[in-house]
């Protein structure tokens, strides 16, 4: 038999809480008005929803997997946001957002939240219970509303932050489906080349038994490759290298090693690095002026952060503050990448891939040689991990941000700053991102023009051999 709470009023006007067991509401109901109290509210006992029937049954709830998409959640804390300034009830509001939305695991979550403010729990306790859909970050952000007593405002200011990095990562989405859409019909047609239109020449010379050049013999070499072996590499190197960063990001040394590799990359680093820095700063910002004890925000942040060298930097702050220091000096003493082993590593198998390759194709140890292919292997390796150590001390956080947090920490507006700080590097991403489109066509065309250019030079030096011994 289910157990009900119940919230009702006696007959002097006083209001009483308590509950009853009955085999349902409408029992429960005519119970509790035999005892002379008129019934305000009535729910079934926490743990035991699915027991009864009518309104406190559990609903039915869909397949879902993973968490939310970070852009329906964004819409679900906007309109949460308007419908709480509109002085709706937070659980007669869930009730609302919760049918517009589309069976998944929002729409689950939200049937769980309301089913626990129905039974007594606060709104970040209750979303607290669905951590997959609302992170700490959302979670403290609701705790520190409900104890300001200013919801509304909280999510007005959670659902601006999101929707500012929501727009931020459709801006950096955008600007790569360009690139990656070119690079993948380049490879489809220089696939093609060598499976369709190299063999014919290949043929052709074997018949009239010319002595080829180097070029020659490698684009056949690379053609033979492709035939033998193509249908199943080409499309598995992709998976077999995103398999490898999951697996090396599992270990904690090698997460910082890979984070810090991708960080002094050219160009892509940059952009990396200054949308993290926005990100972070947005967050923290976004924390401090909510009333998040900065401790609390600090560690928050460096959860949400996304790199290990920027978890590294906030965990140090965190540490340095429990000693009564201020935010701004160990933030810039703290961001220096510093030497890490997997990262030179990393570093030098970039520098060696080119001649790693090649040695792997059959038959191009034979044409090239063990000495210049192992001498290559070796010397641009070794550049690489070169340009690692030029870079290694270079800082994550640069001077103008230690100064706006210093200022904002001084004037006692560290949010006002952090937001201005996170403003700065947005306008740089926006930058860097239409910079590198504008780069990346003409690299493209470079590196396609030289790929077709080595294709053409390669099969027509044995013609123009073959026609001048005709002639």
């Amino acid at each position: 038999m289910p157990t009900y709470q119940f919230e009702a009023m006696d007959a002097t006007g006083q209001e009483i809480k308590d509950v009853i067991d009955a085999p349902s509401e409408e029992e429960a109901q005519a119970t509790i008005r035999q005892m002379g109290y008129f019934v305000t509210r009535i729910s079934v006992k926490k743990g035991q929803q699915g027991k009864a029937g009518g309104p406190g049954a559990k609903k039915k709830r869909s397949m879902g997997f993973g968490g939310a998409k970070s852009k329906h959640l964004a819409l679900f804390t906007k309109q949460l946001s308007i419908l709480q300034d509109a002085g709706l009830p937070i659980l007669r509001s869930l009730r609302i957002l919760e049918n517009q939305q589309k069976p998944g695991r929002l729409k689950n979550a939200l049937m769980d939240v309301g089913d626990e403010i129905e039974s007594g729990a606060t709104l970040s306790e209750a979303m607290s219970k669905s951590p997959k859909v609302f992170n700490r970050l959302y979670i403290n952000m609701i705790k520190a509303g409900e104890a300001g007593g200013a919801l509304e405002v909280i999510l007005r200011r959670l659902s601006e932050f999101l929707d500012r990095s929501e727009s931020l990562k459709r801006k950096v989405k955008g600007a790569l489906i360009y690139p990656i859409v070119v690079i993948l019909v380049a490879c489809g047609i220089l696939t093609f080349i060598m499976l369709k239109i190299v063999p014919v020449f290949q043929k052709m010379f074997e018949e009239f038994g010319l002595e080829l050049p180097l070029m020659t013999k490698v684009l056949i070499n690379i053609s033979n490759w492709v035939v033998k072996y193509g249908w199943f590499s080409i499309p598995l190197i992709p998976v077999v290298i995103w398999l490898f960063i999951k697996l090396l990001r599992k270990f904690k040394h090698g997460r910082m090693g890979w984070d810090m590799f991708v960080l002094k990359w050219p160009i892509i680093g940059m952009l990396i690095e200054k949308n993290t820095m926005a990100r972070t700063t947005r967050t923290l910002g976004t924390l401090v002026a909510s009333g998040v004890p900065i401790l609390e925000g600090l560690t928050i942040t460096r959860e949400t952060a996304g790199n290990a060298l920027f978890e590294r930097m906030f965990a140090k702050v965190t540490d340095a503050i429990r000693e009564g220091e201020t935010i701004a000096k160990p933030m810039g003493a703290n961001s220096r990448m510093g030497f890490h082993p997997v990262t030179a590593f990393l570093w030098f198998m970039l520098g060696a891939l080119v001649p790693i390759i090649i040695m792997s194709m059959p038959g191009m140890i034979a044409q090239v040689g063990w000495q210049p292919l192992v001498g290559a292997m070796v010397g641009l390796g070794l550049a690489g991990v070169a340009w690692y150590l030029l870079k290694m001390n270079s800082r994550v956080v640069d001077d103008l941000v230690v100064n706006m947090v210093d200022v904002g920490e001084e004037t006692g507006e560290l949010d006002t700053m952090l937001y201005k700080v996170a403003d700065v590097f947005d306008e740089e991403v926006t930058t860097l991102t239409d910079g590198l489109m504008k780069l990346i066509e003409p690299l493209l065309i470079v590196f396609l023009g030289g790929a077709v250019g080595f294709i053409v030079v390669a099969l027509f030096l044995p013609l123009i051999e073959l026609i001048t011994g005709l002639s």
